[in-house]
């Protein structure tokens, strides 16, 4: 990809899953509009990317930590938008998955790959929706809401972490071809 196309990755990486998110619970303006910063930080992140691999080889993995660690934030993030806008739990989860995951399925199919929540087991969208489930258990316990959500997160990136560097995937379960 030229410069252009990847700053054009990560401006969609980052803000697609809440621009969906946000257009669904019907909020106005979608977030990016009223804070053009977002956009901001996804050109800055990409440039400074795109800088340091012109010099050097990024280490291993070290895009998918990266993206572990961003699924964590805006898994969360989400959710609790979706809890503000007093959705139904079940509704939070979706819509915290949602921002977390929307925007590396958006990024992947416009980079022509087949994206993380599709291919075989992959404990992608799983860590979303089991953070998320986490944070609002937590919360409804009783746990402070901070404390719930940094446990929601750290749920979320070891599970992802653990698919990374150790290869655990969810069963894949067999279709007979007769």
């Amino acid at each position: 990809m030229d410069v252009l196309g990847v700053l054009v990755i990560a401006i969609v990486t980052a803000v697609g899953g809440g621009t969906i998110r946000d257009v669904l619970l019907d909020r106005h303006p979608v977030f990016w509009i009223e804070d053009p910063s977002h956009l901001l930080a996804a050109v800055l992140a990409a440039a400074v990317t795109l800088a340091y691999v012109r010099f050097r080889r990024p280490p291993n993995h070290s895009l998918a930590v990266a993206d572990a660690l961003g699924l964590a934030l805006f898994t969360i993030s989400g959710a609790q938008i979706a809890q503000r806008e007093m959705m139904n739990p079940i509704v939070v989860v979706v819509m915290g998955t949602m921002t977390g995951v929307a925007g590396g399925v958006i990024r992947d199919v416009l980079s022509a790959e087949i994206p993380l929540i599709f291919r075989k087991g992959e404990l992608y969208a799983t860590a979303a929706i089991a953070g998320a489930i986490l944070y609002l258990l937590l919360e409804a316990a009783g746990t402070p809401r901070q404390i719930a959500a940094l446990a929601g997160m750290a749920a979320i990136a070891a599970l992802r972490l653990a698919a990374i560097f150790w290869g655990l995937h969810l069963p894949v379960l067999p279709i007979r071809d007769d």
